[in-house]
């Protein structure tokens, strides 16, 4: 099990850009794929983004592809999620999430951390 704690929200303008940290704790973090997902009030949970653990791959959903970016550090036990030209419809919770030897998506991620708030103004 990994403890996930996330940091970055906050409040922001359409356009805007936030980088959202994931910091992990407890069992060996390199042999867990991250991801990001988030869940806007009304909706489903959805992904955003994920990298995997073995070879760094990415997967991005459709919704923001060519705007997030997310990356790792294993050295620091941290995952990253760069989120540019944000738009009002992106404001959600968002939530790190962990898969000891995961693939990317879909996957049954099982550590959760307790989300931060993203909310882009028009």
């Amino acid at each position: 099990q990994v403890q996930l704690v996330e940091s970055g929200g906050g409040l922001v303008q359409a356009g805007g850009s936030l980088r959202l940290s994931c910091a992990a704790s407890g069992r060996a973090f390199g042999g867990y794929t991250m991801g990001w997902f988030r869940q806007a009030p009304g909706k489903e949970r959805e992904i955003v983004a994920a990298i995997r653990w073995s070879d760094y791959n990415t997967y991005y959903a459709d919704s923001v592809k060519g705007r997030f970016t997310i990356s790792r550090d294993n050295a620091k036990n941290t995952a990253d999620l760069q989120m540019s030209r944000l738009k009002p419809e992106d404001t959600a919770i968002y939530y790190c999430a962990a898969r000891r030897y995961g693939d990317l998506w879909p996957e049954q991620y099982d550590n959760w951390g307790q989300g931060t708030q993203v909310t882009v103004s028009s």
